[in-house]
């Protein structure tokens, strides 16, 4: 928080509404799903003191991309989430969440998600005039989006993956956080993510979104992972989930996560920065990935790379390689974990112990 003890300010996105339905599936709809997720997760976040919550549609309206971004920008929030839902032709069988951040990528699945999302840009009148003649069919579009903010970025991946470890641990059926070019997201100058709350051409999934239990089950494990993002980027403390969130969904909770307690999954493979020990007090480390239970410190364990630590942030385990005060070597780290198959890894910096930016660390 600054120096004003200004409040955190989350933007709420129900994703489609009005005259764009979304994925529609087995009578699912997913504008409906999305407002309904997103109201509870309004009213379970709209019980901490110190949050403002701000809603880009509370109703069943139809809100243009560009605008939601406007709303979120003129609050000037601390974070922007975006709820959706997925759902593809021909393969009930496909199921779980998904949580994006923006960026640049040429895998076809991710480009698939984003083009389907982005779509509705076709229902609004000049569209190729306002968003920079994007072609909701051309995936060169998606691909020439890019990231405009690396901080933003690093920010929303620490988001992105507390969110999908509380999936997981629920429901055990993460897909991952991955990258995608979503209009929704580009103009947005904060940590945003867009979560996919998982599949309504699955019968048996799109039953659990549409009912009250599995959209009270939903919006608290994000509720959980703002809060834990918020006590660990702006300070403060995070109120037990179990005082404010609805009682069914914090018992179920409570039980599947000490069934789960010796489950391991690796969320998202990533780079930080950090440093060793220098005159600056700056260190720089490659965050290669972060997993919800604690994993031995063996090169087996992680594509052979070896100085590998580990530090625990709320109810993650974050994996480091290499430490050094200098960027060039910090830079020459990232290149050799990318080629070792983490292809997410980045450097985030530290100072004396406490997390800056890459950019205050180098001025």
């Amino acid at each position: 928080m600054d120096a004003h003890n200004k409040k955190f300010k989350v933007v709420l996105d129900a994703g489609h509404g009005g005259k764009d339905n979304g994925a529609s599936y087995n009578s699912f709809i997913e504008k409906n799903i999305a407002l309904s997720t997103t109201l509870k997760l309004g009213k379970i976040l709209e019980k901490v003191d110190d949050i403002d919550v701000v809603y880009t549609r509370k109703t069943d309206v139809f809100v243009e991309l560009n605008d939601r971004a406007t709303i979120a920008n003129k609050a000037h929030a601390d974070l922007f989430m975006s709820i959706h839902c997925n759902g593809v032709k021909n393969a009930p069988s496909a199921a779980g969440t998904e949580t994006f951040v923006m960026g640049v990528t040429k895998n076809a699945s991710n480009l698939e998600v984003a083009r389907k999302e982005n779509e509705v840009v076709t229902l609004e009148k000049d569209y190729k005039v306002k968003y920079d003649g994007y072609d909701p069919k051309s995936p060169q579009s998606v691909i020439g989006m890019s990231v405009q903010q690396e901080d933003n970025l690093i920010n929303s991946i620490e988001l992105a993956a507390l969110i999908e470890n509380n999936f997981n641990k629920v429901r055990k059926n993460s897909r991952g956080v991955k990258q995608a070019g979503f209009l929704v997201l580009r103009d947005i100058y904060m940590p945003r993510v867009l979560v996919e709350l998982g599949f309504l051409s699955n019968k048996a999934e799109g039953t659990f979104l549409n009912s009250e239990a599995g959209q009270n089950e939903m919006a608290t494990q994000i509720a959980k992972a703002i809060l834990d993002y918020k006590k660990e980027y702006f300070g403060g403390s995070a109120p037990d989930i179990k005082s404010i969130a609805p009682a069914a969904a914090t018992s179920e909770v409570i039980k599947t996560t000490a069934k789960d307690s010796s489950h391991t999954t690796t969320v998202v493979n990533k780079a930080v920065s950090s440093t060793s020990n220098s005159n600056s007090g700056v260190e720089f480390k490659i965050q290669i990935s972060a997993s919800g239970t604690r994993l031995a410190l063996k090169k087996q364990n992680f594509k052979g790379l070896e100085d590998v630590t580990m530090e625990e942030s709320g109810t993650l385990y974050k994996y480091f390689y290499g430490t050094t005060s200098d960027y060039n070597q910090a830079k020459a780290a990232l290149k050799e974990a990318k080629d070792k198959g983490f292809s997410s890894a980045y450097i985030v910096a530290s100072k004396n112990g406490k997390k800056i930016s890459v950019t205050e660390a180098l001025k």
